[in-house]
């Protein structure tokens, strides 16, 4: 039996098996690519560009079909995007002529959305606001927002899916160093707060090291094979990190040797 036909374990919010990726006849984007994240866990996929992390994120969140393999979502075969995962992308993209609060709320009316009243619903866009700590600033429109508070209306839209499952594509790479340290604080504060799992794409191992619960590391298999997982780390070091620069500084160089190894071929890929 392979990976991908293997029972699927109900204690995972996200399971991929056997995953791989390519466009037409050409080489493949990843090969063999087994993931599970649990819930509240926050997993973040790190990574050269090149390497499928996107890609992988996008067949993993249902937008992408895989070309082999098998993704599960709450225990249940996933092959469309659904309604309780939701997608967090490097560009705010929110709708200029609408305010804040309707940023949020857009989408969660439509059809393959599950129907909500209106009182419901607008106690959802509330909270979700309130979280990011936008509350007050429900009227504002698009162009009155700084970048930071931007990305907050992209996340509380995410979280008005009253999401399972928040996947994210280095939803934070075009803030400033103070903006985004805030933001990355917010996403592990709200992942335990609303009781989520989370797949966070990124290229920066500090941004790793500071949310993650473990880390997994994406090289390319030598050919036409692509990208895969070649390494694993568990990070057990205490919120919030910038406490104990001993070992997040320890870790940082420990996955900088390992980059440095595979690039210059001393490791097996």
């Amino acid at each position: 039996m392979s990976s991908a036909d293997a029972p699927v374990e109900a204690e995972f919010a996200l399971q991929g098996r056997g995953l791989a990726c390519a466009y037409g006849q050409g080489p493949r984007i990843f090969s063999d690519i087994d993931i599970a994240i649990r819930p509240q866990e926050i997993v973040c996929l790190l990574g050269g560009s090149g390497c499928g992390k996107s890609t992988l994120l996008r067949a993993l969140a249902g937008l992408q079909a895989p070309t082999a393999g098998s993704v599960h979502f709450l225990g249940a075969p996933l092959t469309r995007p659904h309604p309780r995962a939701a997608v967090v992308f490097q560009q705010a993209s929110l709708l200029p002529w609408l305010t804040v609060a309707k940023n949020v709320a857009f989408g969660l009316d439509f059809k393959h959305q599950p129907s909500i009243e209106a009182e419901r619903l607008n106690a959802r866009v509330a909270q979700a606001i309130a979280a990011v700590g936008l509350a007050g600033k429900e009227e504002l429109h698009p162009g009155q927002l700084s970048g930071g508070m931007a990305q907050r209306v992209a996340l509380a839209r995410a979280l008005a899916r009253e999401p399972r499952l928040l996947l994210a594509d280095e939803p934070f790479s075009a803030l400033d160093a103070i903006t985004r340290s805030e933001m990355q604080e917010l996403l592990v504060e709200l992942v335990h707060q609303w009781h989520t799992a989370a797949l966070v794409v990124t290229h920066d191992i500090d941004e790793a090291i500071l949310v993650a619960d473990r880390i997994l590391l994406m090289g390319r298999l030598p050919g036409d094979q692509g990208g895969c997982i070649v390494r694993e780390w568990r990070v057990d070091v205490p919120h919030p990190r910038h406490a104990h620069p001993a070992e997040i500084t320890a870790l940082r160089l420990e996955i900088l040797a390992e980059l440095h190894a595979r690039r210059h071929g001393v490791l097996p890929a």
